[in-house]
């Protein structure tokens, strides 16, 4: 992917990767901790995350006080399903996701939060999962940012048609790694410079203006074909295996209170 930002010495621009998953997610099964993610981000250098689960917000503080440890800022986010199409909210509360169900429930957000807030439309192009489509054009007031896919190679490149979509409507392009793997992590990022103080609002409105660099290189044909397989065979897997260990959670439980309702009535 092309760079975008003046030039500068390395050691003044940060890394910054805004849609990641962890086994925290209530939805996606993902074999790797949070504070796992934070070990591979430290050794690569990152200075500003977000961990975006699925339907919620990741809230562990002892994670984010390790990251502060780090020197990682991490910001509070989500990934929220809304109509049918996936978007990326940052810096926000569990209660303000919560009253999240449609678009125009995301306007009035934005419209209270205003600038303190940032929206990215996640993977807009690609068929697979909750990608949004040609309705990003019909809610494209809702978003700050369009994200490029790090799911890419030749010909195969949904992020041409979001790049169209950016330009017409003066809105930054963003690269993640949407790690559901953690060897996935650390490839895909955006950098921006490096301000005095690492802060929510420094990083949002050097996205704003496009003071950023993408790093996006296209897939190897080894890397289609793991991620093929795992989003069609090792991912539905682990999800049915987390379902069925959820049922049999539940069923234990309920048998133990039964149990224990048995010998409430025998005394």
């Amino acid at each position: 992917m092309s760079i975008l930002g003046r030039e500068t010495g390395e050691d003044e621009w940060i890394k910054v990767d805004l849609h990641i998953h962890t086994l925290d997610d209530p939805k996606d099964a993902v074999d790797y901790s949070a504070h796992q993610l934070l070990e591979r981000a430290r050794l690569l250098g990152f200075g500003v995350l977000a961990i975006t689960l699925h339907d919620a917000v990741f809230d562990r503080p002892e994670v984010v006080a390790d990251a502060m440890a780090m020197g990682i800022l991490l910001i509070p986010a989500a990934e929220m399903r809304l109509c049918g199409a996936d978007v990326i909210v940052l810096n926000v509360g569990a209660e303000e996701v919560a009253g999240l169900k449609n678009f125009d429930d995301l306007r009035q957000l934005r419209a209270r939060r205003g600038d303190s807030i940032f929206t990215i439309a996640p993977h807009p192009f690609y068929v697979f999962g909750g990608s949004i489509g040609p309705r990003l054009l019909e809610e494209i007031d809702c978003f700050d940012a369009i994200e490029v896919c790090h799911f890419h190679r030749g010909l195969f490149n949904p992020n041409r048609r979001a790049t169209k979509v950016a330009l017409r409507f003066g809105k930054p392009l963003i690269a993640t790694s949407d790690a559901h793997r953690l060897h996935a992590f650390g490839r895909h990022y955006t950098r921006i410079p490096r301000s005095p103080e690492l802060r929510v609002e420094n990083v949002f409105r050097a996205l704003r203006i496009g003071r950023i660099r993408l790093t996006s290189p296209p897939c190897s044909v080894a890397d289609l074909v793991s991620a093929i397989y795992f989003v069609f065979v090792a991912h539905p897997f682990r999800r049915r295996q987390r379902h069925r260990a959820g049922r049999a959670s539940c069923a234990a439980g309920r048998r133990l209170r039964s149990a224990g309702f048995v010998e409430e009535l025998k005394r």
